[in-house]
């Protein structure tokens, strides 16, 4: 694709459960968002290899977008591929008919670049925080999973309000992107942000990526549909082995300059809220708000409490993939898989004390466009 410094420009994300396009013109303004789920990872854990079907549904995608920016004038942009191509023998042929799609030199990102990408963008246009109660987070420390299904003690908090300004100054912000075989956790200030003094210990945003996602964590735990008690324990222990290395990274002041550690609960100069990414959040966002056809708008900073996330856990756990889909608001191509994503969300909101999610559709499509227009 020949580059120049006009016109729109554009952002592929070839994730492990979907394909998503996005198009900005130079001002930043959104020409085209769309997404497909390809389920590019189909089998991947297991195999590691990308399964020919898979490549098939993706390239078809892929090709479809290419003719979309073709037509909206694109002239530059960034095509990542992430956890799937990550984790297969096999990406070569992939990634060589991606290019030929598209016109786009496709990048395999790690665990840590798709992270900050991702927190790029989820944070750069966030609504301000006002003080509110954190009712039903997991006290600090509690193992992750600890609390599921049942209420747990409620710790002090900021949720995600829509005031004047920011509480107390400059905050860490926590983003988990839950994707189809990886969970990335960033924890830091955004870009941007008003420090006076600075926050010791937070010039650059930590950045954990974890081999659980919703795929991957179905793939291999659940064996039944719905699954059976058993397999949705196995999920949680899973998902609480990765977390336990993550929190202590993230929260331990011993990984970091003195006095700049991030307490799993608290306020001014700690973790202010919890902000979701990705299929699994925005789904559960439309089945908790009855979204019947999806609408960025109303699901777009909606705030969901870990009751929520709970209520609609212990719910579709007990019903089959068939039935789920019957929910308004489930996404044909998610119902399979959500109930795997739930698990990593509640699992996160406990470890870390959180009691409420802000969910974001600004995500490493964001921040890949941002870094276009950067360049």
């Amino acid at each position: 694709m020949p580059e120049d410094g006009s016109g729109p420009v554009a952002a592929i994300d070839c994730g492990t459960n979907s394909t998503r396009l996005l198009v900005v013109d130079p001002a930043g303004e959104v020409l085209e968002r769309l997404m497909r789920i390809t389920r590019l990872g189909q089998g991947v854990d297991s195999s590691g290899r990308l399964a020919p079907d898979a490549v098939a549904r993706t390239l078809a995608v892929l090709r479809e977008y290419g003719e979309r920016m073709r037509s909206l004038g694109v002239r530059r942009g960034r095509l990542v591929a992430t956890s799937a191509v990550r984790d297969a023998t096999n990406a070569g042929e992939l990634l060589a008919a991606a290019e030929d799609a598209t016109g786009l030199l496709p990048e395999v990102l790690d665990g840590v670049e798709e992270g900050r990408l991702s927190f790029a963008g989820a944070t750069a246009h966030l609504p301000a925080l006002t003080p509110r109660g954190n009712a039903g987070a997991a006290a600090p420390g509690q193992g992750a999973g600890q609390g599921t299904g049942h209420a747990a003690s409620q710790g002090a908090g900021y949720g995600a309000g829509y005031g004047a300004g920011r509480a107390d100054g400059p905050t860490v912000e926590l983003v988990v992107d839950i994707g189809g075989g990886s969970t990335e956790l960033v924890a830091g200030v955004p870009a941007g942000s008003t420090k006076p003094g600075g926050v010791d210990g937070w010039e650059e945003p930590r950045v954990v990526s974890m081999d659980v996602g919703c795929v991957r964590l179905t793939e291999r735990c659940f064996h039944h549909d719905p699954p059976l008690a058993g397999e949705l324990d196995d999920a949680v222990r899973v998902v609480g082995a990765a977390l336990a290395p993550a929190v202590e990274k993230i929260c331990s002041p011993a990984s970091c300059a003195p006095g700049a550690g991030l307490p799993v609960s608290g306020t001014h100069g700690g973790l202010s809220r919890l902000i979701g990414l990705a299929g699994t959040v925005s789904t559960l966002a439309c089945l908790a708000r009855g979204i019947e056809r999806y609408d960025r708008a109303k699901v777009h900073h909606a705030v969901l409490s870990i009751d929520e996330v709970r209520e609609w856990l212990s719910r579709l756990s007990s019903e089959s993939s068939a039935r789920r889909l019957r929910h308004p608001g489930m996404v044909p191509g998610r119902e399979d898989v959500i109930v795997g994503g739930l698990v990593v969300l509640v699992s996160v909101m406990e470890a870390f004390g959180r009691g409420e999610c802000l969910v974001s559709e600004d995500d490493i499509l964001d921040g890949l466009v941002a870094s276009v227009l950067a360049s």
